[in-house]
């Protein structure tokens, strides 16, 4: 019954009408590509911003960060939940405290965290944070848990599995091994996570609307351009459930804008605050059985659709999927914010970054 409201609701919601790509090319084809993804209902909204060597050369918010109030995505200012696009910062704070000498990639996680149950095999930090560590993934609804957890209060969730394959001889993307390597940075440098993210990271970066979920909570700016959080069914958008997303702040908890996000990717592609060296250590894939696993250190490094490489992530969390990438060779940088869960609409982006990139 609550769906059928909801779509009635959306038959008299203001959604745009449907405009032709046909002949248009760069630009315009990516304008009009990104506009019918919320036309065609496929996304409520979502915010780009392209950078071609630091300069926007697109900045624009479509459709919806609230359907019922008919409030319009800002691309500046609408805050979206950026889901993994949140391991780009902890791979930035593990590079800051490895040069500052307060963690070595390859000591065992338990010299920080001596109290996490003893597995079978050792595993390091390198390992965590590159996904060969053997730490599982989610089991059925984990990904949408809303309890109030701390990092800490996490663990509790799989610290008593055993790991899945000896560290170093697989890769399981997932994000429970950043729920760990966020532990290990909190135990070295005594003070909460997100505290040492945000003085260490954000604000040398100027990225003043990137808020964890309980900074967010207290902002109330911020809070006045939350945008809703929206799951899209066979019909319509039906709000999302809450979830509470502290406990992995590391791997999928940040909250922030378009313009933040592609200012984050601008820092990673100029290398900001960091040494070359460091950032040549996170943005290396790893590599397991002599392939590369197209993983560095909290970043994809790999290559899109037509074979260009990047740098960056790809996010997806309950009310959101979101990109990030980071092209070095083309000096651009792509950002791109949804607040829906999954949309199933990268193959569209892909053709809307591919003509952005032909500029």
């Amino acid at each position: 019954m609550g769906n059928l409201f909801a779509h009635i609701k959306n038959l008299f919601s203001p959604f745009p009408k449907v405009e032709s790509i046909e002949g248009l090319m760069g630009l315009e084809r990516a304008d009009v590509l990104f506009h019918n993804l919320v036309a065609e209902k496929k996304v409520p909204g979502l915010a780009v911003t392209v950078l071609d060597s630091g300069k926007k050369v697109l900045q624009k918010g479509y459709g919806f960060a609230d359907i019922d109030k008919k409030i319009k995505v800002h691309p500046k200012h609408t805050i979206f939940r950026i889901a993994s696009i949140s391991k780009c910062i902890t791979g930035l704070v593990l590079g800051k405290m490895v040069e500052d000498g307060m963690l070595d990639l390859d000591e065992s996680f338990y010299a920080y965290v001596p109290y996490y149950p003893k597995k079978q095999y050792d595993f390091t930090l390198r390992q965590l944070a590159s996904h060969t560590a053997g730490i599982r993934g989610y089991r059925g609804k984990e990904y949408a848990l809303n309890n109030d957890y701390t990092i800490k209060d996490g663990i509790r969730i799989f610290k008593d599995d055993p790991l899945f394959f000896e560290p170093g001889t697989s890769y399981l993307y997932n994000s429970f091994d950043f729920v760990l390597l966020s532990l290990a940075m909190q135990e070295a440098s005594g003070m909460p996570f997100e505290k040492y993210v945000k003085e260490n990271i954000l604000m040398p970066l100027g990225l003043k609307n990137t808020f964890s979920p309980e900074d967010f909570d207290v902002s109330s700016s911020a809070v006045e351009n939350k945008a809703e959080f929206y799951t899209k069914r066979s019909l319509c958008f039906t709000e999302a459930v809450e979830v509470n997303n502290t406990y992995k702040l590391a791997g999928g908890g940040y909250l922030s804008t378009c313009d933040d996000v592609a200012q984050l990717g601008q820092a990673i592609l100029v290398r900001k605050l960091l040494k070359s060296e460091t950032y040549e250590q996170l943005l290396a894939s790893q590599i397991v059985n002599g392939k590369p696993t197209h993983y560095g250190l909290g970043f994809q490094v790999s290559q899109d659709a037509k074979g260009r490489a990047f740098v960056g992530h790809v996010g997806n969390s309950v009310g959101a999927y979101t990109n990030l990438f980071v092209y070095p060779e083309q000096e651009k940088v792509v950002a791109i914010l949804t607040n829906c869960t999954d949309p199933k609409v990268q193959l569209i982006l892909d053709e809307g970054i591919d003509a952005l990139l032909d500029l």
